[in-house]
């Protein structure tokens, strides 16, 4: 007999999923926001709506500002982050309580981003949306959740972290 997939695979197999649809050139990421086992958005990254994708002008804004600069620099990307499409796509109240899948990867070779996590930006964005649990895949079948409740009481910015 087949062994059923966890929830959490589940849920992260269908952000996996949602992740190809990214338009980024260097990295693909897909979020999925469920709550009550119901799934209430999705997103992915990739340029403003109505903006040229990176994908089809065959350049990255970031790279090709910043060739150095792995983390950060995000004024020099053209991209909405996965997490800040699938929380502007829902109501608050939708979100109150629910938890974020996340999934990244490398578009060369798709290997799984190594130390995936929302950035500052996305983590206050998701403090505020009422999101209680980040769920981010590390491999095909282990995953990391952050409790964004040890988000608001550590609060990186106080003491001078600034990337992650």
């Amino acid at each position: 007999m087949e062994k059923r997939i966890d929830k959490q695979n589940y849920y992260l197999d269908i952000a996996e999923t949602v992740a190809s649809r990214a338009t980024c050139l260097r990295k693909k990421y897909g979020a999925v926001i469920v709550n009550n086992d119901q799934i209430i958005a999705t997103g992915y990254n990739g340029a403003p709506r109505g903006r040229v994708n990176c994908s089809d002008i065959g350049v990255c804004t970031k790279k090709k500002l910043l060739p150095d600069q792995r983390h950060g620099g995000y004024d020099a990307c053209r991209s909405v982050h996965a997490e800040q499409n699938a929380i502007i796509s829902a109501s608050r109240n939708e979100m109150l309580g629910s938890t974020l899948y996340l999934v990244g990867y490398r578009t060369e070779g798709h290997e799984y981003e190594e130390g995936a996590a929302p950035c500052l930006m996305c983590r206050k964005l998701i403090i505020n949306a009422g999101i209680q649990k980040v769920i981010v895949r590390e491999n095909s079948v282990e995953y990391k959740i952050f409790e964004v409740e040890k988000w608001i009481e550590d609060d990186e910015f106080l003491k001078g972290q600034l990337s992650y």
